[in-house]
C-alpha cells in the first residue's frame, strides 16, 4: 500500500524558514518522482517543486525559486522541502506527491515540461504552512 506522510508543518513570521518532511512507504522509492503541491484558502491547488527518480534533477515553480529547496534521500525513503525566506502568500496546505516514472524509448518522460502537470498516483494527507507576524 503506497503511503505517503508529511511532517514540519506550522507557523513562521515572514522571511522565516520551515522544513518539510515525507516520508514513503509500500512502493519502491527510487523508481518514483517526488513532488510538493500546496493549496491556498479558496485557491486551487498549486504545483511547488519537484525531483526527478534518477539523477535528482529539480523543478520549481516561479514564485519560489532560490527560496525553497526540494531534496530527496532514497536511502531513507524521504522526501523534503525547505523553505526560506517565506512570505504570507506561501501559506497554505502542503501535499507530498509521487509517481511512477515512464519512460519512452528509455528516456524519462519526467521532465521540466511535465513534472507540474503529471497526473501523480499517490498523495500525502498534508500538512499546514501559515505564515504571518
Amino acid at each position: 500500500q503506497v503511503q505517503l506522510v508529511e511532517s514540519g508543518g506550522g507557523l513562521a513570521q515572514p522571511g522565516g524558514s520551515l522544513r518539510l518532511s515525507c516520508a514513503a512507504s509500500g512502493f519502491t522509492f527510487e523508481y518514483y518522482a517526488l513532488a510538493w503541491f500546496r493549496q491556498a484558502p479558496g485557491k486551487e491547488r498549486e504545483e511547488v517543486a519537484g525531483i526527478t527518480n534518477n539523477d535528482g534533477t529539480t523543478y520549481y515553480e516561479d514564485s519560489v525559486k532560490g527560496r525553497f529547496t526540494i531534496s530527496r534521500d532514497n536511502a531513507k525513503r524521504m522526501v523534503y522541502l525547505q523553505m526560506d525566506g517565506l512570505r504570507p502568500e506561501d501559506t497554505g496546505v502542503y501535499y507530498c506527491a509521487a509517481d511512477r516514472v515512464k519512460y519512452s524509448f528509455g528516456v524519462s518522460t519526467y521532465n521540466e515540461g511535465s513534472w507540474s502537470s503529471t497526473t501523480y498516483e499517490a498523495w500525502g494527507q498534508g500538512t499546514q504552512v501559515t505564515v504571518s507576524s
